[in-house]
């Protein structure tokens, strides 16, 4: 099952960056793109989504403003709140209003990743089942309010310590601090896709940081560099 998603967002080109990280997580689908509230809600009453990520600061009308109109509405198209609104107050009203995540810019897109995924899961969960176990409950609640999982050591599902050993030590033996995907993979013989899930989750556990560069045709290449912290935070995994 797809999840359509519907970009409300002032700046053409955080909007197309937005759109191009949509696209790259399995699932999801490029629904529209509204450069204004009033935009956002012409599409929204003819266009079908499940989706929103919505910035708050917009010309003329807050993004608060849709969300809470939504929910007068009896609207229950979730929402991902993006914006470099920080306040206590704007992230308060957006919980209060539903939002189902509240991600800060700038941010990275493992962050976003983690954002996506979180949701898919939460979403194929109340798409599929009539009724909850406990256990189901809990999880999804601690989805929606942002509770990491007590860090013990263990692996997510489908990571092995022996391939996260192999990348970490391919990392240590790379002649530049800052690295890409594709340096990994020349080292490794581990695939490309398994590469980059594996230094998505070193990047949300800490031990690696992610900038974007762009290149001469204007593609975001994701490059690494090992956090002050990260050789401690790796001992708990391998």
């Amino acid at each position: 099952m797809t999840i359509k998603v519907l970009i409300v967002e002032d700046d053409p080109m955080v909007a197309k960056f937005n759109r191009h990280y949509v696209e790259q997580v399995q699932g999801f689908e490029f629904a529209g793109w509204a450069a204004s509230v009033d935009e956002a809600r012409k599409l929204l009453a003819g266009l079908k989504v499940d989706l929103i990520l919505l910035d708050i600061y917009m010309p003329r009308t807050s993004g608060l403003q849709l969300l809470s109109s939504l929910r007068e509405q009896g609207s229950v198209v979730d929402i991902i709140v993006i914006s470099a609104a920080s306040d206590n107050a704007s992230i308060r009203k957006a919980l209060q209003l539903g939002a189902v995540d509240y991600l800060i810019k700038p941010f990275e897109f493992a962050r976003f990743q983690a954002a996506l995924s979180a949701y898919q899961e939460d979403y194929m969960l109340m798409k599929h089942r009539e009724h909850l176990s406990q256990e189901q409950l809990d999880k999804l609640l601690r989805h929606s309010t942002g509770t990491e999982e007590d860090k013990s050591g263990a692996l997510p599902k489908g990571l092995t310590e022996g391939t996260l050993e192999s990348i970490w030590s391919t990392i240590q033996k790379l002649e530049s601090p800052v690295f890409s995907t594709e340096e990994i993979t020349a080292e490794a013989p581990i695939s490309r896709i398994s590469v980059r899930k594996y230094l998505t989750f070193l990047t949300e556990a800490g031990v690696l940081e992610m900038e974007i560069s762009y290149g001469a045709v204007g593609r975001p290449v994701y490059m690494y560099t090992v956090t002050a912290s990260g050789h401690e935070i790796i001992a708990a995994y391998i």
